[in-house]
């Protein structure tokens, strides 16, 4: 049998096998029965020492041109079986998009979340600026800066967290008070939301991790009408009409005079009830003037300029707006408790 006929019988045998390929399995099967280091063809080339130097360029070259055509072809064949696979993947993962489906569950706003953003918005919308900080902060911003000794009880180690003798977790936000009043100059109208923390035992009012909200205002002529006026428009602005503002005197360190404030009872509108135990009012934040100590500490000229404080417990307004009981039910991330917030 001359070279042609062995040829002629590979083709007819790639023919006959290529109609029953079905997959890439087996055209790779067939590929290496045929152009394989031990195929069809290549078991051709390798028998052409047997052959006459007159025959061989001419039996070389119809092996060549046979491995072309064969390559053609099986890869013809491997393109369809592709696309075949590749329609049918498209069509199992095919998506009615006008099926109706289960709408997917969505979670909400945290209670702490939507108190803070009310908050915000309101002092916000009379002008003032939100400024954010370190939660661990230099001893230097978080006492010595706010009027605080080094002998004064709130150093004591069992309200705060140190980190070492200047580093500590920040006890309250008013630090960026002071990295404010040192970095700008008056006039200055800022918020400072934030995480805080202090050594309290966890109990429904207490958490040694919570938020507060404070206020500044620094500028010529500031008084104490301006805080009140301040928080009364807060106060209506958070919860309607009618609801006041009552000062008491307290003390706090950075701010002289200093007051504890009390609203309107948001549940009896001063009335008297539960909430607010027969009272009518209900404290919410403290306040006062800025120290001049502190204005002179940041480099402010006190003869100049004045200003006040406050600060607002996040938990607290969260607690009362949504008529939550126990302070702990905002942390434990118990879903039956935050789906109520949709």
């Amino acid at each position: 049998m001359d070279m042609k006929e062995k040829i002629a019988q590979i083709h007819q045998l790639v023919d006959n096998e290529l109609a029953q390929v079905d997959s890439m399995q087996a055209l790779d099967a067939l590929r290496v029965k045929v152009l394989g280091k031990k195929g069809e063809l290549t078991a051709l080339l390798r028998g052409m020492g047997q052959l006459s130097p007159e025959e061989r360029p001419q039996a070389g070259q119809l092996i060549n041109e046979a491995r072309e055509a064969l390559t053609a072809q099986l890869d013809a064949r491997q393109a369809k079986i592709k696309a075949r696979d590749r329609q049918k993947a498209l069509m199992s993962e095919t998506i009615d998009v006008t099926q109706p489906v289960p709408a997917p569950l969505l979670g909400s706003e945290h209670p702490l979340t939507l108190a803070l953003n009310e908050v915000v918005d309101c002092f916000t919308g009379m002008g003032f600026e939100v400024v954010e900080g370190p939660e661990v902060e230099l001893d230097h911003f978080n006492f010595e800066l706010l009027n605080i000794p080094q002998n004064h009880p709130a150093r004591d180690a069992q309200d705060t967290f140190y980190i070492d003798d200047n580093i500590v977790l920040r006890t309250h936000t008013s630090p960026m008070q002071a990295r404010t009043m040192l970095s700008r100059k008056p006039p200055i109208r800022i918020i400072c939301p934030g995480r805080v923390y202090r050594a309290d035992e966890v109990d429904a009012t207490h958490s040694p991790v919570f938020h507060q909200l404070e206020g500044l205002v620094i500028d010529e002529d500031v008084t104490m009408a301006d805080l009140r006026g301040t928080l009364n428009a807060f106060a209506e602005r958070l919860y309607g009409k009618g609801i006041t503002t009552r000062f008491r005197p307290s003390f706090f360190p950075f701010t002289e005079p200093s007051a504890e404030v009390d609203l309107t009872c948001v549940a009896c509108h001063g009335k008297g009830c539960r909430v607010c135990k027969g009272t009518g009012w209900i404290e919410v934040l403290g306040c006062g003037m800025v120290n001049p100590k502190v204005l002179e500490m940041c480099g402010i000229d006190s003869t100049r300029y004045s200003g006040f404080a406050f600060g607002i417990g996040l938990e607290r307004i969260a607690m009362q707006r949504y008529k939550v009981p126990d302070m702990r039910l905002l942390y434990e991330g118990d879903v039956r408790f935050l789906s109520q917030f949709k």
